[in-house]
């Protein structure tokens, strides 16, 4: 086993790729998508005027406006058909996953296995619709009571604004959901992924822009590359880090043979649930006002709700952090069983030394994971909103900031460990097929 897996380290190279045809046709299809997705994003909504929302939107994204602009690459800036992305989805899932708690009839379906997931999927799906017609019927509200930007408001423009933002919604979901099942990666982080990558260069360039026309100061502006680099540098470290717990198996006797004895590891991640704090937090925050900062004859508590989460305010920090810290612990608990991981060890014989098998070790495992997602959920705490910080006070692009780098990072990082995996197992497939080849020949 040890020389066949160091045959395979040794093989997986550009010249596998090569051969790989359906890590290709993969890998091609995700593009596919993405470039579409793309498209769409310059899709603007019908009955806008462009060059008079883009003056009222300049007025409005340093705020959460223009942090909706950046998970949604750019479309919320050109009012485009995909202007709600996948928000809405997201917060539809937080949602159903939250129910599954105190609901008893999607605890039992979660239960169910595979059939039971469809249904809450199928659940899910019915919310996504339910909130992007809510959020897209506020964001027509919130346009006609900007001043000039609809060309002819009324019934007519809000219908068509909700049943364009609402199928723009559900074609990116079944998008993802297509990239999850015939592509390669998470479908939706990669649909965000690619839209913050892609506003990137124009990020780039408007910042040098701001420190040629002296709004920001040459220091400033290599301080911020060198702290872009270290982030990044940091998060790659804490992303890989993990902690191993030595599993050891008992030796047993079949006829003739003696068998197990090995020890191996358990490996518990540093940050088990990655990215999908930060994204279901700010979700949450932008979910109540999506098109508040267009509404100038909106409630008066909802303009004051509006200004008291703008970045850097004391009310953004403090619930921006109370929500990655309570979904690091919340989607950590949901993607990881220590009762299940416990029972299978014990099925299969395995135990952790001087630990008693079953309920021990599954506290055991709680125990040590409880303390690393605590470290975790600090860290992508601190990693999101530093930058956040800077940002607010020196008006540098969202793009450049803790969460973006975070999402870009480790989606970059999880893509190219799927694409090594079917690496490994199309050259898998080729050592075998050469050794049953070489065993028919003798």
């Amino acid at each position: 086993m040890a020389s066949a897996a160091e045959q395979l380290a040794a093989n997986l190279n550009f010249s596998a790729f090569a051969k790989a045809d359906e890590l290709k046709k993969r890998l091609w299809f995700t593009l596919g998508v993405l470039i579409i997705y793309r498209l769409g994003t310059y899709i603007p909504i019908p009955g806008v005027d462009p060059t008079a929302f883009a003056q009222a939107f300049q007025q409005q994204q340093q705020g959460l406006l223009g942090m909706f602009d950046m998970f949604s690459g750019g479309a919320v800036g050109r009012m485009a058909i995909f202007a709600l992305t996948i928000m809405p989805y997201i917060s539809a899932s937080i949602i159903i996953q939250l129910m599954t708690a105190v609901n008893d009839h999607l605890a039992q379906l979660k239960k169910e296995g595979e059939q039971g997931r469809k249904q809450i999927t199928q659940y899910t799906r019915y919310l996504t619709v339910l909130l992007a017609a809510v959020q897209g019927y506020g964001i027509a509200v919130g346009l006609e009571g900007a001043g000039n930007v609809v060309l002819d408001p009324g019934l007519f423009f809000r219908a068509t604004t909700v049943i364009t933002l609402v199928g723009g919604t559900i074609f990116l979901m079944w998008l993802g959901e297509q990239i999850t099942a015939r592509g390669v990666g998470n479908g939706i982080s990669l649909i965000i992924f690619s839209g913050i990558v892609a506003e990137l260069p124009a990020a780039l360039v408007g910042t040098l822009e701001l420190g040629r026309q002296g709004a920001i100061s040459t220091l400033l502006i290599l301080f911020l590359l060198v702290m872009v680099v270290a982030v990044i540098a940091f998060i790659v470290f804490m992303e890989r880090a993990q902690r191993r717990l030595i599993v050891q198996y008992p030796k047993r006797q079949v006829g003739q043979k003696m068998y197990g004895g090995d020890s191996s590891h358990l490996p518990l991640k540093l940050n088990t649930a990655g990215v999908i704090p930060p994204i279901f937090a700010s979700s949450l925050l932008l979910l109540p006002v999506t098109a508040a900062q267009f509404a100038q004859g909106g409630p008066e508590w909802l303009t004051t709700v509006t200004a008291m989460l703008q970045h850097g305010t004391p009310l953004f920090i403090a619930l921006y952090s109370a929500g990655i810290i309570f979904f690091c612990f919340f989607y950590t608990a949901i993607v990881f069983n220590p009762e299940d991981t416990a029972e299978n060890l014990r099925k299969y014989g395995g135990f952790i030394p001087g630990i008693r098998p079953g309920k021990r070790t599954a506290e055991y495992i709680d125990y040590v994971l409880t303390r690393l997602t605590a470290v975790g959920a600090l860290y992508i705490t601190l990693v999101c909103l530093l930058p956040e910080l800077l940002i607010s006070q020196y008006s540098v692009p969202f793009y450049f900031g803790g969460t973006s780098l975070l999402i870009v990072v480790s989606v970059t990082m999880d893509t190219v460990a799927q694409i090594q995996s079917h690496l490994l197992a199309h050259q898998y497939e080729g050592l075998i097929k050469k050794s049953k080849l070489r065993g028919s020949r003798r």
